[in-house]
């Protein structure tokens, strides 16, 4: 029996890899020339693999023009190098649904109340964006839309009610909204990824975690229009009830272009337990980014953010209650306690050095809910102008942040910077 159970366990072993199905999307009818739409085609492979218990759905180099796809459970996607899933530029392909209590618009590729999904190789995701953006800039502010930042329009990867999910070396790009949108999903796993779009592409963040937990963000590249990353967990004027996003770790990250690492704004479901370490940004608008309003905010804590390095960013810490402003237009009187009131606590910074910078930084809270133990490590920081910090309280130690206009903090009366 000794020399007999190891052969039947490998039998086991193979029987179990015999049943792992390949689905080769050209096979299922797909062309790859990036003309002809293969939509029905890369469905039809998808299924066939989930009809089977799992499997492999191979993507070989060609570029697969589509409309919205669907990933099951227990699904890979191998997206070799040289393969581009690009997305159509047709808006009647993309369907119209209720997502984060608007009406939003089906995304390119959707992971939807999925379990152990992994999207991975060498290939590209494109969103094909340009025309989506052209519209969103023409239509910005006219009131045509209301809510989905004033333009509906479909994000590249909506990771929506699902877990254990892993998308690790492929480029994201050129989403026509946010590209990887984790929605009320945990055990989640970003790797090795290069996310970018153009500059002034509206709304393009690279990674938005809405509501969702236990999530790593590793060695990844972006250099996007909007926030390289922005964690929320809620909409403006929510109705409620609302999850929190928490447990998201952040390592060995670069981000260019963008508005830098956001927690937030919209953040009635709360947010706590998030930690970035060995982060470097260079160009960013901002570096930390922790942003909420009276109209979107809830429980925010349990930050911390070490080994930082900044380039030329223009605002390397900027904590503030009063978004889409950082600081109030004259004095502010404070307002009822309610449930969106947003509190800001416990937040960590520690060893970040950022050069180049157009304003220090601000830590500002509200007048009936202030800023609460911000502490501050090893922080070096130069810049054109000084850091402000209202209704907030702040300490810590070997803080030296020099400034050009002469001063490096103005503290006003209603806060505390005790730094030693």
């Amino acid at each position: 029996m000794k020399k007999l159970l190891p052969i039947a366990v490998m039998g086991l072993l193979m029987g179990g890899q015999a049943f792992a199905k390949v689905c080769d999307v050209r096979a299922a009818g797909a062309v790859g020339d990036g003309k002809t739409k293969d939509t029905a085609a890369l469905q039809k492979a998808i299924d066939e693999c989930a009809a089977a218990g799992g499997g492999t759905v191979q993507f070989k180099p060609g570029t697969y023009l589509t409309g919205p796809i669907e990933v099951k459970s227990n699904i890979t996607i191998d997206l070799q190098t040289g393969a581009t899933i690009l997305g159509s530029q047709e808006r009647k392909d993309y369907p119209r649904r209720v997502e984060m209590r608007e009406m939003w618009i089906q995304p390119l590729v959707g992971v939807v109340n999925a379990k152990n999904v992994t999207i991975h190789g060498g290939g590209t995701l494109d969103g094909n964006g340009q025309p989506w953006w052209d519209e969103a800039h023409t239509v910005k502010g006219s009131g045509l839309y209301q809510g989905s930042n004033e333009h509906p329009r479909p994000m590249l990867l909506l990771i929506d009610h699902s877990s254990h999910v892993q998308v690790e070396g492929i480029t994201v790009q050129n989403s026509a909204f946010w590209q990887i949108v984790p929605y009320y999903s945990d055990d989640l796993t970003f790797k090795k990824l290069r996310i970018l779009a153009p500059e002034h592409s509206p709304n393009t963040d690279a990674i938005d975690p809405f509501a969702s937990s236990h999530i790593l963000i590793d060695h990844v590249f972006s250099s996007i229009g909007d926030d390289n990353i922005a964690i929320k967990s809620g909409v403006i004027d929510s109705p409620g009830p609302d999850s929190p996003s928490h447990d998201i770790t952040i390592t060995d990250c670069e981000f260019e272009r963008g508005h830098g690492l956001s927690i937030g704004s919209e953040l009635s479901g709360g947010a706590y337990n998030i930690h970035a370490e060995r982060v470097h940004f260079k160009g960013t608008d901002q570096g930390i980014r922790i942003k909420s309003n009276r109209d979107r905010g809830a429980q925010i804590y349990g930050m911390t953010f070490k080994d930082i390095t900044m380039e030329d960013v223009k605002t390397p810490i900027l904590i503030s209650e009063y978004y889409p402003k950082t600081v109030p237009d004259g004095v502010v009187a404070a307002a009822p306690i309610g449930r969106l009131t947003p509190f800001f606590h416990d937040f960590t910074i520690e060893n970040v050095t950022a050069t180049g910078a157009t304003n220090a930084g601000y830590i500002v809270g509200l007048p009936e809910s202030p800023v609460k133990n911000v502490v501050l490590k090893n922080v070096k920081i130069s810049a054109k102008k000084h850091m402000i910090v209202m209704y907030a309280q702040v300490t810590g130690s070997n803080v030296s942040v020099t400034s050009e206009d002469g001063k490096p903090t103005e503290v006003a009366p209603n806060a505390t910077f005790a730094i030693q």
